[in-house]
Formats: C-alpha cells, structure tokens, sequence
C-alpha cells in the first residue's frame, strides 16, 4: 500500500521567468516544409470564433494552492500554463532491451490554465502500472477528474505500463488538485525530487535540429525537438494556449556512438493521418498507438506515438517528412 503521506515534501519558492505571450509568437518559427498556412480543417491559424474563453495570463503565486495541494512546484509556461512534471523515477521499464528514461517516456505531466471566467482547466497525462490502472481511473472518477484517454507510449514494455488523458474544469483548481493528489497517491510516484545538473549528451543535436528544422532542448537525459498545431485549437467553449495538448514531440535518448532511442507523438487532423503513418513506416519507425488526447476538441486532434532505435541523425531526417506532412510550427527551445 501506497503511504498516503508519499508527497508530503516541502513546497519550496523560486522566482521563474515570465516569457510572455508575444515572446511564444517569437519563439514559433516557420514550419518546416509544412503544406499550407492555413489549417487542415478550414481554420486558418489564429482564427478564433465568437464568444469562446480566453485563457488569461497567471505568475507562480497564482498557483501556490495548487503546489501545495500536490506537495510540489511547478512553471510557468509562456505566462499561462502552470505546468508540473511527475516522473516514474520508481520504475525501472525495459522496451525492447533499452531501459527507459523517465524523460523519454515516463513522466506524468500536469498543466492548470485560468480563464476570463475564472474558471481553470486541467489537462494532463499520468503513467501508471498495470496494477495501478483500474484503481486510479475508480480515483480519478470519484474526484471529478475525466480520463480522456488509455494509450501506451511503447509497444512493449517491462513492467507494462499505460498513459491516462486527465481532463478537468471548475471554479477552484485547488479542489482539482486535492484529487489529483488523492489518485496520484494510490500510484507509485515519488514525491518531488531536487533536479539534477545537466550533462552533456552523446548525441549529434545539432545534427537532428537541422534534420528536424527546429532546435530542441536536453532534459534529464534525453533530447526533445518539438512542434505546435498553427490552428487554433478549443476545448468546448475554451480556447487552448499555443501546444497545450496539441504538440508533436520527438524525443531521444542516447545509446553510444550516435545512436539514440527515439519515442514520440504526431499530434495531425484526420486528413493528416495517414500519410504521416505512411512516412513513418517508410522511415521503418514502429508505430505504437493512435488515439485522441481529448473528447471535444476542435479541430479535431489525432495522435500517434512511434518508436525507433538507430543513428539518431538518420533517424531524424526519416521523421521528418512524417512532420512536414502536418499544418505545425516549430517551437524552439520549448521545454514541452
């Protein structure tokens, strides 16, 4: 049994940077080889329809309810976003005789965005055991909290493993986050642990930002390049921040001597289907999932997580038409 004082570490203070809204639309560059300016589903980037909710601009101390409800803090991402990351550091997982990273693979995510009615929205993705499954999902629907979705990220894995889509919307985020806590608290994750420095990776990052077309960022091991939908993307009546829960993120994590480890998630339109799972099987990426993020979305949002191992240069220019053949902008130096 799980202790259900697991989290109790002290929520600690720290003054975080404020890149602000106009900063992300700096950040966004032009998208690598992408079919058109305009979406896929006939909304051109940046539209907006009448009368949705804005999400609205929030520092850290908005969120220290929320930190302390969950035993840990996290940060802002572009002014809006108050995300944390919960990793699996507890399990040991091998796929396919690579033991896998946290970082590439297993870290649950949180994000809370407040919007002009004063409502916040929840969105998330937990990883759980299989034992821990059925228990947590009880949990999550006894606080309130939807599972959006039940995907795997690997195709096989010791021991097995599954992602949940968290889904929540209310007036006190601070209640959201009490029952997040109470379902985390029946899993195995660790309470928040001091990050660690950073050491230099042995892969070619330059090498796979110029195949990729986007500079990526280096967290906890592994090498991330990511990717935002050019849509405008809502939720129901919500209008979602720029890549919250529309991103393509590929992610490597070094094995020696160039190669790496390479799991990631296309976030495309139905139209965008299938010639990106036809890029990636060109590309001789496995194909692992394909599933929704959310329930009520618009444009609607399809994903599919790969998997591949090999030269981590090679294996970026494969995905790369794979990327190009979906309406997305490159985020760079975006920790996703």
């Amino acid at each position: 049994m799980i202790p259900e004082n697991r989290w109790q570490a002290p929520v600690r203070r720290r003054v975080l940077s404020m890149t602000g809204l106009s900063v992300l639309a700096g950040a966004l560059g032009t998208a690598c080889d992408t079919p058109a300016e305009k979406g896929l589903a006939g909304q051109p980037a940046g539209q907006q329809r009448d009368n949705m909710l804005q999400p609205v601009r929030t520092g850290p101390a908005d969120w220290d309810g929320v930190a302390e409800a969950l035993g840990r803090v996290g940060d802002m991402k572009h002014d809006v976003a108050y995300h944390l990351p919960l990793p699996r550091s507890d399990l040991t997982v091998v796929s396919h005789g690579v033991t896998v990273r946290p970082a590439l693979a297993l870290s649950s995510h949180l994000s809370f965005v407040r919007y002009s009615d004063g409502g916040s929205l929840l969105m998330g993705d937990a990883v759980v055991t299989e034992q821990e499954l059925q228990r947590f999902i009880d949990v999550l629907h006894e606080q309130g909290i939807e599972p959006t979705a039940l995907h795997k990220h690997l195709l096989a894995q010791t021991p097995s493993v599954w992602w949940i889509h968290l889904h929540a919307h209310g007036d006190d985020p601070v209640a959201i986050a009490r029952g997040l806590r109470t379902a985390f608290d029946r899993t195995g994750t660790p309470e928040e642990r001091p990050s660690t420095s950073q050491r230099p990776l042995d892969l070619d990052t330059s090498g796979i930002d110029t195949a990729l077309g986007v500079r990526g960022t280096a967290e906890d091991g592994v090498y991330r390049n990511t990717f935002a939908r050019r849509e405008t993307v809502t939720e129901g009546d919500m209008v979602l921040p720029p890549g919250l829960g529309s991103t393509t993120a590929i992610s490597f994590q070094p094995l020696g001597r160039g190669r790496a480890a390479v799991s990631g998630d296309c976030a495309m339109v139905a139209s965008e289907v299938q010639p990106v799972l036809k890029a990636l099987r060109h590309a001789g990426v496995e194909l692992v999932e394909l599933h929704h993020h959310g329930l009520r979305d618009e444009p609607r949002l399809f994903f599919t997580h790969f998997w591949a191992t090999g030269d981590a240069v090679a294996l970026a220019r494969g995905i790369r038409p794979a990327v190009a053949a979906t309406n997305v902008v490159p985020i760079r130096n975006a920790a996703s």
